[in-house]
């Protein structure tokens, strides 16, 4: 099971509240945000463990989120959601201190084994 808080954020608000609830329901204590903006607040006020994060949003790019989250809590770590077929900004993500990245469509086993490989990586440190 994972333990710690999980915060997805991706402005496809439908995308984000079913996968929000998809985790809720194997026990998960996460929530969404849709913007980068609100984002960055839940980050402030939920203290999660864990961030999903989509690389492109309208007010603010996924790769300067990261470096914000990187340079207020870098003990948090995210897994990046690329869709538009960006490998090159996974890899981009993955460089600036992102844990991973995942193409969308998400396959949830996928992400589960994810979140919790970046959980053991926390523990370690």
């Amino acid at each position: 099971m994972i333990d710690g808080k999980i915060l997805i954020i991706d402005d496809e608000v439908e995308f984000a509240s079913t996968l929000c609830q998809r985790l809720a329901l194997r026990g998960i204590d996460v929530r969404d945000a849709h913007s980068g903006t609100e984002g960055l607040e839940q980050i402030e006020e939920f203290t999660p463990d864990i961030v999903i994060l989509d690389l492109k949003m309208p007010d603010m790019s996924g790769l300067d989120i990261l470096s914000r989250i990187k340079q207020s809590r870098p003990d948090i770590g995210v897994i990046m959601l690329t869709g538009h077929g960006s490998v090159a900004a996974g890899i981009e993500a993955m460089e600036k201190g992102a844990f991973d990245y995942i193409m969308k469509p998400v396959d949830l086993g996928e992400l589960l084994k994810k979140i919790e490989q970046a959980h053991e990586q926390r523990k370690k440190e």
